[in-house]
């Protein structure tokens, strides 16, 4: 058993020299974890390397893919950022929000019914994703489909607790 302090030793010395990194044994899912941390601080690429590690030490970590798909579509690589949707959506064929993800990617790089169909695929899997409903009919208004556009604009407002506009 460690000594407590030695445990505080340990930590402290890790504070004074600045140690960010992960221990040697780390799992997938901590790596998934900082980089989600990573992102939410706005360090993309930070956390497209805690998202790839995670990948390497667990190829079949659909949640990792969709997450580094959303900080390379952050970053602007669509294709990269479809491309990982992709993957999470082909390792968990019923994962809602990578379809919503993919969708607004889809939505970014101009396929429009593409971005639809991925959408609608997210929707009819978890009815409450309000962000579903509004890439739907963000793309919906982008090909012309404006009634369309403004029953899911609507219907998300309606999920986010907003109140409809009359």
């Amino acid at each position: 058993m460690i000594a407590p302090r030695f445990l505080s030793f340990t930590c402290l010395l890790g504070l004074l020299l600045g140690a960010s990194a992960l221990p040697a044994q780390t799992t997938a899912r901590e790596y998934n974890s900082r980089g989600n941390g990573r992102q939410a601080k706005g360090d993309l690429d930070g956390a497209i390397a805690d998202f790839t590690k995670a990948i390497e030490i667990n190829p079949d970590y659909a949640i990792a893919y969709n997450n580094r798909g959303q900080a390379l579509r952050a970053k602007g690589d669509l294709a990269g950022a479809i491309a990982d949707f992709s993957t999470a959506i082909e390792l968990t064929p019923n994962f809602a929000a990578a379809f919503a993800n993919r969708g607004a990617a889809k939505r970014a790089n101009h396929d429009l019914e593409g971005a639809i169909a991925d959408c609608t695929k997210a929707i009819g899997l978890d009815p409450q994703s309000a962000s579903a409903y509004s890439n739907r009919g963000y793309a919906r208004k982008a090909s012309g489909d404006t009634a369309g556009a403004a029953a899911d604009l609507k219907k998300a407002a309606q999920l986010e607790g907003h109140p409809p506009e009359e």
